[in-house]
């Protein structure tokens, strides 16, 4: 897409730079318009002490359920078991481990000559560990204003290990557990918040997060050094980039908090150099409809009500042991001059949802109906296989029309005889625009190029009338044309229209 075109979409659709602030202060004050009226109304009655009390314990009383679910599921195989389970399974290799109980046994099982002692068995010990939490609150701190909140973590790990066992008395069973080869894989997901950078520039020219980014990965590297007894301030501990030696600007330890830091917008001198997080942060969704209880609104609509909704997310989708990590030489470098890092990590992606970022739904007292909806949606996916940033960001606008003519008739033998029907016609309309751009970003070069994206223009149409009980018919008209952001993809348009007749047997 062209400058000129993305400058047409700005200007037809202001939306585009509204910030999440300003839509909650205009959603917050009219909430406060709304209930400022309810209350001058409750003054004139003389019933403002009433009011009081009651707000005081509709305060009290905001939180109208809570939900919590915990789950942990443990669980370990253990190959090259000899012995015959018998009724009841077995009280070998011990009474808890029949029970569930994941105490390890694998040594215990080795000294009683439980375990196969043949040179060519290569099956893996296994432990697996899940863990998963999610949560949900209902809140309603005014009448008509309900907030929903909700939120999780999960984690996933195995553990896997080579082994043998060895026969030191001669006698074919087992004596000594000997470990080999360990290995450990899992993945990680919590909810979390990106919104302090949501509304930051961020294009193919340039972003003010992603240089936040960069910037902070001296700041994460200094905290490393120093964590490990490194004088940061002699300049034989430091790299041609300035950075502490041992802890350059590639080291996947510096990526990972330095990039989480960024994006969430916390200050790299505080925030966790860990990957996991432990508390997750709810996200939310808001819905009012007391504008409703004013004069003004109950006389014109039948239906009206604010919507406004933010989900984010912070997954790990893959980490692992790093087998070529040395417990006993951690100083050991790797090919890139730094540490080596005993876990690793092939991504992480931080996903962020305004579904929406503002609603509003209306329905006039003449069977008009409108929705004005806008969405934005952005998903980063940081890799360290390559230290690219791959940045997906969309937003969509969409307008609804509704209307409902009401006993409509209409000559027609579709139903049986000729006869005069009269029904509801009911038609609907929406216009959306969506505009989806990705990026990639590289760490350390001014070189951010657009790999995909398009603009999707959307009309649907659509109208229905009952003839009988049983029949219906149904119009509709879909119309959507799609131009690519990169210059090798043409424009398309897609047109489906046609007429369906349904028929329902039975009462």
């Amino acid at each position: 897409m062209t400058t000129l075109e993305v400058d047409k979409i700005k200007k037809y659709f202001p939306f585009h730079r509204i910030c999440l602030v300003k839509t909650l202060v205009i959603l917050v004050s009219c909430i406060l318009f709304a209930n400022n009226c309810n209350l001058n109304k409750a003054k004139k009655k003389g019933s403002l002490g009433t009011d009081i009390t009651n707000f005081g314990i509709g305060i009290l009383t905001s939180v109208k359920r809570v939900q919590i679910n915990y789950s942990e599921n443990n669980g370990s195989f253990l190959p090259g078991y000899l012995q015959t389970p018998g009724f009841f399974g077995t009280m070998k290799p011990s009474f808890g481990y029949t029970f569930g109980s994941q105490r390890d046994i694998r040594r215990l099982a080795a000294r009683n000559g439980w375990l196969t002692v043949f040179p060519q068995f290569n099956q893996q010990y296994t432990e697996v560990h899940n863990e998963n939490l999610d949560f949900s609150v209902n809140i309603e701190p005014v009448r008509d204003l309900k907030i929903d909140l909700t939120g999780g973590r999960s984690y996933a790990d195995t553990f896997t290990e080579n082994f043998n066992t060895i026969d030191n008395n001669g006698d074919g069973l087992s004596d000594i557990y000997n470990s080999q080869i360990q290995n450990t894989f899992g993945n990680f997901n919590i909810s979390t918040s990106l919104i302090k950078t949501a509304f930051s520039k961020s294009d193919e020219s340039g972003s003010e997060t992603f240089e936040s980014f960069r910037t902070n990965r001296l700041t994460i590297a200094n905290r490393l050094a120093s964590r490990a007894g490194i004088d940061i301030n002699d300049p034989s501990n430091l790299d041609d980039d300035g950075f502490p030696s041992g802890f350059g600007k590639s080291n996947q330890a510096v990526l990972l908090p330095a990039f989480l830091s960024a994006y969430t917008g916390k200050d790299a001198s505080n925030v966790k150099l860990g990957a996991l997080r432990d508390i997750p942060i709810p996200n939310w969704t808001l819905k009012y409809t007391g504008f409703m209880k004013m004069k003004w609104f109950k006389k014109r609509f039948s239906r009206f009500s604010l919507t406004h909704g933010y989900n984010a997310t912070y997954t790990i989708n893959q980490f692992r042991t790093n087998l070529d990590y040395d417990v006993d030489n951690p100083d050991d470098i790797d090919q890139g001059g730094n540490f080596k890092n005993e876990i690793l990590y092939s991504n992480i992606n931080l996903m962020e949802q305004f579904s929406p970022l503002f609603k509003l739904d209306m329905e006039m007292k003449n069977s008009l109906k409108i929705l004005a909806e806008v969405r934005k949606d952005r998903l980063l996916s940081m890799s360290f296989d390559n230290n690219l940033l791959t940045e997906i960001k969309g937003n969509e606008y969409i307008i609804g029309l509704g209307y409902r003519i009401k006993d409509l008739r209409i000559n027609s033998k579709l139903a049986g005889p000729r006869q005069v029907i009269k029904s509801d016609l009911n038609m609907k309309a929406d216009l959306s625009l969506r505009d989806n751009k990705t990026i990639i970003r590289y760490l350390d070069l001014d070189n951010n190029q657009v790999t995909a994206g398009q603009t999707i223009w959307s009309l649907k149409y659509s109208a229905d009338y009952a003839f009988s009980k049983n029949l219906t018919g149904i119009f509709y008209f879909d119309y959507a044309f799609s131009e690519y952001a990169i210059s090798t993809a043409f424009p398309q348009t897609t047109v489906r229209s046609g007429l369906t007749l349904r028929y329902n047997f039975g009462n």
